[in-house]
């Protein structure tokens, strides 16, 4: 990888045009012969060294195409009515930069997205030993997800649907200036009901969240070919999910609900639908391999007998640990305290999440409001309940 050029501009400094450092894994030493003798001459011995520590993270902390779910940390505090703003914010590359500074009213869905990507991955993977905890340190992943792995694969994936389905949303309920509902269906609607309603604009929202999401894997100085194709491959089935839930909703109309008129749009599912359906995908996810066919590099399945990669299967190019134990080299956090259900014969078992090691019981008393009854007029009252329940934690 070229040295970028090191630009200082008053008491900050960034790497080129980017908030975040792409690299291959090699250290990067910096290059002080770039920067005039004036400007090192105002580098006080603070700046040198933040400087130094700065070009050290991007051994541990490369560049990737879901940086943007750093916005959670600073993104709500922005008021976004000035191009400026975009500049605040943890994760976004020069073309997401861009995006941002063209389109300000749609900062506060990818914001709100991006909180969104967060709770429905912890949500979906809760009973799992890998929980998607380390999404939370974005836009700064561990190697779990800064890696090609099969979790790195499951994230960019609904992070590329989720922030589609927020533009879409946001459109139909009025919140951005440049789009509205959706047009009505081209099918034919049948005798029972009418095309009517707002319903979500999908393709407004795959226009945009797809230029946002896809924005740093279209460069191709971003990282090696097969890490980038390996991103645009699930961030296009994330929006085909997207796209999957798409269903018809209706309202009806009549004296006392007889629903004797019946209006119906297109409207999409909720989050958590969609991510319960690229969780199936992540299970069965196959394990690809970069391969020149043609004039084209294609990623193939490792084990040829493997059946072709689909446009709807999820790929990865790094076999994942076992996240049984710690290990930080492999963005592990391992299941020693985790809590696991002793009945279950699932995932969040006992025997699975504690990979064998056993656990530990012990109970717990929870205080609840109980027997409440409702008083004319107007309160309720409630007795206090104690209720004991036994909790099993990894050893």
């Amino acid at each position: 990888m070229k040295e970028r050029e090191l630009q200082f501009d008053s008491d900050t400094f960034s790497v080129g045009s980017s908030v975040c450092i792409l690299t291959t894994g090699k250290k990067i030493k910096p290059d002080f012969t770039r920067i005039s003798k004036r400007q090192r001459s105002k580098m006080t011995a603070s700046r040198i060294f933040l400087l130094i520590f700065v070009m050290s993270l991007a051994v541990i902390y490369p560049c990737t195409g879901i940086s943007w779910l750093g916005l959670t940390v600073n993104g709500s505090s922005v008021g976004w009515n000035q191009t400026h703003h975009c500049k605040l914010l943890d994760g976004l590359v020069p073309d997401q930069l861009q995006l941002c500074k063209r389109n300000l009213e749609l900062m506060h869905s990818i914001v709100h997205a991006a909180r969104l990507t967060k709770s429905a991955c912890q949500s979906s993977f809760s009973d799992m030993r890998w929980n998607c905890s380390s999404i939370e340190s974005a836009p700064h992943f561990t190697p779990d997800l800064a890696k090609g792995t099969r979790e790195a694969a499951f994230v960019f994936s609904l992070a590329a649907a989720v922030v589609s389905h927020a533009i879409a949303r946001a459109c139909a309920s009025g919140e951005l200036p440049s789009c509205s509902c959706a047009p009505a269906p081209s099918e034919q609607a049948a005798p029972d009901f009418r095309w009517g309603g707002c319903g979500d604009n999908v393709r407004y929202g795959l226009q945009m969240g797809s230029a946002f999401s896809d924005a740093l894997m279209r460069n191709r100085r971003s990282g090696p070919q097969a890490f980038r194709l390996m991103q645009l491959h699930n961030n296009a089935v994330g929006r085909q999910a997207l796209m999957d839930a798409l269903e018809m909703k209706c309202k009806c109309h009549g004296v006392s609900g007889s629903c004797s008129v019946k209006t119906c749009w297109k409207g999409l599912q909720d989050i958590n639908s969609i991510s319960a359906d690229l969780k199936s995908k992540y299970l069965s996810a196959i394990k690809v391999i970069p391969r020149q066919i043609g004039t084209r590099r294609q990623l193939v399945p490792r084990e040829m007998e493997v059946r072709p990669v689909g446009e709807n299967e999820l790929v990865y190019l790094v076999s994942s640990p076992d996240y049984c134990s710690q290990n930080a080299k492999q963005g592990s956090f391992g299941t020693t305290d985790r809590q696991c259900n002793k009945t279950a014969t699932g995932s969040e078992s006992c025997g699975l999440m504690c990979c064998g090691r056993g656990y530990n019981a012990y109970t717990e008393v929870l205080v609840e409001r109980c027997q409440c009854k409702y008083h004319w007029c107007c309160y309720v009252s409630c007795k206090t309940c104690h209720r004991t329940i036994e909790r099993y934690v990894c050893k």
